[in-house]
């Protein structure tokens, strides 16, 4: 019986789950690490693909292409720190910043009470030299009025020849006087037209039309032409520019002065005004270099005259070629900066941002380098906007984000 009964326990199917092995755990967890790492690497392949750029745009390069950049600055040709001839205090300052004011037209004055008193003493001296010119006259009248009524008496030979002669002495001396003391007029009246001279040096006229641009004196100040140290007397009243003889300078490296010729169009943008092109035009060559820059300075004219342009202002400058003569059709290419070429295979190559913002690799044939541009004859086509600094990284097909316009480099 219990036999049996053992023989049906054997029988008997055992449902008990049977432990999982360890080996399959592992498989488990590296397939989940496996996973993750897929997944991180297919989110950081997306983000390479996508990579963020700041673009340019290709510039079609006119009749007039440039052959050398440079920047400088408006100057002034005609500017004046306007000074009094004379040491004074100033009463009245007349000017402000920004003014314009005309050629002659008063800009200050000094307190006149030194020269009022000096031009007084000079018509005193002149009224009493005058006064000592008459009485002498009047003395010569009279001399020669006996000179000749005793040479008549001498004559009939009623008084001796020694008297006339004594006589004609006194009206000799008092001929010789009377010509010293119009000497002694004239002298007066001159020192009274240099009394007058003085007097109008305490008012302090403008050289020339111009405007304003600094005011450096006040009421109340001392002012002299020439500098007494301490900061307390002021050298001037203010600072007057002509704005019509307003041009531009530059500083061209001494490797590149060939290229610019006396007479050469110039194409300005002023830092300030970045889409305004001035019309120029080179003056003169500066027959002398600066040994520690290695530049040569070159005057360049402004053809527009504007009162945007102020002096001191920054100036980017453009040296023109000659435009061609009608007919001759030649490929200029556009114009882009040397930043968005890049080296493919030791091939200059640009990025070209195209549909979906994915980039196409272009071919380049290169022109001449200007300024900080190069020129590409073909390869490019006016308008395109294409990858500034493209990264090596960078590949024909990728998909980029193109950076805001105020974003900086990444």
């Amino acid at each position: 019986m219990d036999d049996s009964r053992e023989l049906l326990n054997k029988l008997r199917i055992d449902r008990t789950p049977a432990p999982a092995p360890k080996v399959a755990l592992w498989v488990g967890l590296v397939a989940g690490v496996l996973l993750i790492v897929s997944a991180y690497g297919a989110w950081t392949t997306f983000r390479i693909e996508a990579l963020q750029v700041h673009t340019t745009t290709a510039t079609k390069i006119g009749s007039k292409a440039s052959v050398l950049d440079a920047t400088g600055y408006v100057t002034a040709r005609r500017m004046a720190t306007v000074a009094s001839k004379i040491t004074g205090k100033v009463r009245e300052v007349m000017i402000e910043e920004g003014q314009h004011i005309n050629a002659g037209q008063v800009m200050a004055t000094l307190d006149p009470i030194d020269a009022d008193a000096q031009r007084k003493l000079a018509n005193s001296q002149l009224a009493a030299a005058q006064s000592q010119q008459g009485s002498v006259r009047a003395q010569l009248r009279l001399a020669e009025a006996d000179v000749a009524r005793y040479e008549g008496l001498a004559a009939r030979k009623f008084v001796a020849t020694a008297q006339v002669e004594q006589f004609v002495a006194q009206r000799d001396a008092l001929r010789a006087q009377l010509e010293t003391v119009q000497r002694n007029v004239q002298v007066a009246a001159d020192q009274v037209r240099i009394a007058d001279y003085g007097v109008d040096n305490t008012v302090i006229r403008a050289p020339f039309s111009g405007v304003i641009i600094a005011k450096a004196a006040q009421a109340g100040e001392i002012v002299s032409p020439l500098s007494a140290g301490g900061g307390f007397t002021r050298t001037g009243i203010g600072t007057l520019v002509d704005m019509d003889s307003l041009e531009i300078e530059v500083d061209v490296n001494e490797a590149y002065i060939g290229r610019v010729l006396p007479k050469m169009p110039v194409e300005a943008v002023l830092n300030a005004y970045p889409e305004w092109k001035i019309p120029a035009e080179v003056i003169a060559i500066i027959p002398s270099a600066d040994r520690s820059k290695a530049t040569v300075k070159v005057r360049i004219a402004l053809m527009t005259k504007d009162r945007r342009i102020v002096p001191e202002m920054g100036v980017k400058v453009s040296f023109l070629e000659a435009a061609k003569p009608s007919g001759v059709q030649q490929n200029e290419g556009v114009r882009v900066p040397a930043a968005a070429i890049g080296q493919r295979d030791g091939k200059p190559v640009a990025f070209v941002v195209g549909a979906e913002q994915k980039v196409e690799r272009r071919a380049l044939n290169l022109g001449r380098t200007m300024g900080e541009d190069r020129q590409v004859l073909s390869g490019l086509i006016a308008g395109e906007a294409i990858v500034l600094s493209p990264p090596p990284t960078l590949t024909d097909g990728a998909q980029i984000r193109v950076a805001p316009a105020d974003a900086s480099t990444q």
